[in-house]
């Protein structure tokens, strides 16, 4: 079959101060990503399970999804998306009391997509390493984002 170059598979985990309901009220609560997250540049919704979300990290381009819910099960700490669009798959958060360090939970996501925006993949060969980087950077301001939106409390935007 060969190399996909436009596919992608993310795995982040988040360590948090915070207890599993917390961050799972955070998470669970796309539509202010946007207020802690700074490349989630919108969040909108279509109805109560699907919404519409735009990105845009380092790099100069916009991705655009439509991210449905397949999963919110807080007792299980998972919640999971379908996305389509610019990119389309899934993509997953699992939160837990981290086994190693229980005053700490643990946020792991997710992610498989393809990139179905034409312009990036044309360039998905030499652009790949950028696109992987602009992905990290966008992660790491969002651990950033997440952990001052639980340091100030959940009902500060």
């Amino acid at each position: 079959m060969g190399i996909r170059w436009h596919y992608y598979e993310f795995h982040a985990v988040w360590r948090l101060s915070a207890t599993p309901a917390e961050v799972y009220a955070v998470l669970a609560d796309a539509e202010r990503y946007p207020s802690w997250w700074p490349q989630v540049r919108e969040v909108y919704p279509l109805d109560g399970d699907a919404g519409m979300a735009c990105f845009r990290s380092f790099l100069p381009y916009e991705l655009r999804v439509t991210a449905r819910a397949l999963r919110r099960d807080e007792a299980t700490g998972v919640l999971e998306m379908a996305m389509t669009g610019d990119l389309q798959g899934h993509v997953r958060w699992t939160i837990a009391r981290d086994t190693a360090d229980p005053r700490l939970v643990r946020a792991e996501f997710d992610q498989c997509v393809e990139v179905r925006k034409r312009s990036l993949r044309w360039f998905a060969l030499p652009g790949r390493p950028l696109f992987l980087a602009n992905h990290a950077l966008m992660m790491r301001a969002g651990l950033r984002g997440l952990r001052r939106r639980l340091a100030h409390g959940l009902d500060e935007a």
